[in-house]
């Protein structure tokens, strides 16, 4: 489908297709008075809009967002594949050195930087091909975080006025993201460096990913990376376990653990310099593991949990250690965004408050359904299963 169409098989055609244009036309003009006020030049503007047109396929990128959401297990398949673990580790062994040199120059673990790099871009072969002014421009004016990418659209026309991009070669995610690492225009403009000293940040090379590589090293030992220190391990979780303490808010020390009978599956000892949270990304039944304060960096990345899990766990196979020993649990296909408003509704109605139903699962929805379990004599592991979501229908 042409990017300069707001169409989509014909279904928006005619008049709406018309009104559409008109408005984003009107949009636009505003938006530009909005730019000259923040300082941009109305020469940058003429040249970043010049062929700027209403994106179709970002705007259906953005309002169907996909309605059943993968499990943990269906996710960290995917982000950890063999092949992908093959190819981290060819990079590894090809950019040896350099990678010692952005170890020495940012402090960042060689293999968590693959592992961000393999989940973000697939070392560089899926950088998104999106003209990331219009992707921008268009979610500015209709998509679900307006504000929020009306101000990364003037940061990305920032980018293009300092002269490191044309904006024809600015290209990448229809959400906007850029290059190897995948950064939005602001953390480009925040933690982006010029690693192999060619007088530009280019972290979009395909030839070359040190400038990707080093920004992502850099924007990680800005949020507090722990050279040398681990982002998790898998661990055993005794019978008997209050599930109520696994909850990435309570951390504990590795004296604390062992003592509640927590021990690395493969025998290693917890350590003790670093508190560790207990994370069941399949509930009771699933793998367990005890995460460090690397795990919240990685979240400082990406806020997801899945996300950390499955970067941690590429960048650990790629260096050659061990797939994830338990077992996942077969819990039925996962609940859609749909089910889980009516799992929140149902529990909201019942008493175990998870704040909005907004089909997001939260702090406060694991909590709510915690309480729940406990009720009615379940393992509190907070995890939305189907079975539950079935005994509440």
């Amino acid at each position: 489908m042409s990017s300069r169409n707001y169409q989509k098989n014909g279904a928006k055609c005619g008049r709406s297709d018309e009104n559409a244009k008109a408005r984003f036309s009107t949009w636009l003009r505003e938006f530009r008075t909005r730019a000259l006020s923040h300082g941009i030049a109305r020469s940058t503007l003429e040249t970043v809009f010049r062929n700027v047109t209403l994106n179709a396929e970002v705007i259906d990128a953005d309002r169907h967002q996909p309605e059943h959401v993968l499990g943990p297990d269906s996710y960290l398949a995917r982000i950890a594949s063999p092949s992908r673990i093959a190819k981290g580790a060819a990079r590894r062994e090809r950019l040896r050195d350099d990678l010692v040199r952005l170890e020495t120059a940012f402090g960042v673990d060689r293999d968590i930087l693959l592992g961000i790099w393999g989940a973000e871009s697939d070392f560089g072969s899926v950088m998104g091909t999106f003209p990331v002014i219009e992707a921008l421009a268009t979610l500015a004016f209709d998509g679900r975080r307006r504000d929020f990418a009306e101000g990364e659209l003037l940061q990305a026309i920032r980018i293009v006025e300092s002269g490191e991009f044309a904006p024809e070669s600015l290209a990448g995610s229809w959400a906007g993201a850029i290059g190897h690492v995948q950064f939005m225009p602001s953390s480009f403009l925040d933690h982006a460096v010029d690693f192999d000293g060619d007088g530009r940040r280019n972290i979009l090379d395909p030839a070359s990913p040190l400038d990707a590589l080093a920004s992502a090293a850099n924007y990680l030992a800005e949020a507090g990376w722990r050279f040398g220190a681990r982002w998790g391990l898998e661990v055993h979780i005794p019978v008997g376990f209050d599930f109520t303490l696994a909850d990435p808010a309570i951390r504990n020390s590795g004296t604390t653990w062992r003592l509640a009978g927590v021990t690395a599956i493969d025998g290693a000892t917890l350590p003790e310099n670093d508190d560790a949270a207990i994370l069941l990304p399949a509930g009771a039944a699933g793998p367990a593991f005890a995460v460090f304060r690397n795990f919240d960096v990685i979240r400082s990345y990406n806020p997801s949990n899945a996300y950390a899990l499955a970067v941690g766990h590429l960048g650990d196979r790629i260096a050659g250690g061990e797939p994830i020993r338990v077992a996942w649990p077969d819990n039925g296909p996962p609940l859609t965004r749909t089910e889980i408003r009516r799992l929140q509704s149902k529990l909201n109605d019942r008493g175990f408050d998870t704040g909005a139903a907004d089909g997001v699962m939260g702090p406060n929805t694991a909590a709510g359904i915690k309480r729940f379990q406990s009720a009615i004599g379940l393992p509190p592991d907070g995890f939305p299963t189907r079975p539950l979501f079935d005994w509440l229908k």
